[in-house]
């Protein structure tokens, strides 16, 4: 209790001064309360963060897939390898058999 006690007396004048009251009070609108608070502006880094690792993604994901559509428009024999392998096609006088591992 002497404890609580010595603090309100050490906090006490510091609050009494109106310089560092309006400060306090500046201090506490910013952070909570304003438009651009601090908490929002957070929150709004961490996204923007976010959301540049999904665009690197996205490019190495394009960039990959343009050399496969390259390659598929080029060379008759990787359009006949993939056609087979993705949509399951095949020749007049062949069977497919779908094996599925679990």
């Amino acid at each position: 209790m002497e404890t609580l006690q010595k603090i309100i007396r050490s906090v006490l004048p510091v609050l009494k001064n109106k310089y560092m009251l309006t400060f306090l009070i500046f201090l506490v609108w910013i952070t909570f309360f304003d438009q651009n608070n601090l908490v929002d502006r957070f929150q709004q880094m961490n996204r923007q963060e976010e959301l540049k690792k999904e665009k690197e993604y996205y490019l190495n994901k394009i960039r990959k897939d343009s050399v496969k559509l390259h390659q598929l428009k080029t060379n008759e024999e990787n359009l006949e390898e993939f056609a087979r392998e993705e949509y399951y096609m095949k020749k007049e006088n062949e069977d497919i058999f779908i094996i599925v591992e679990e």
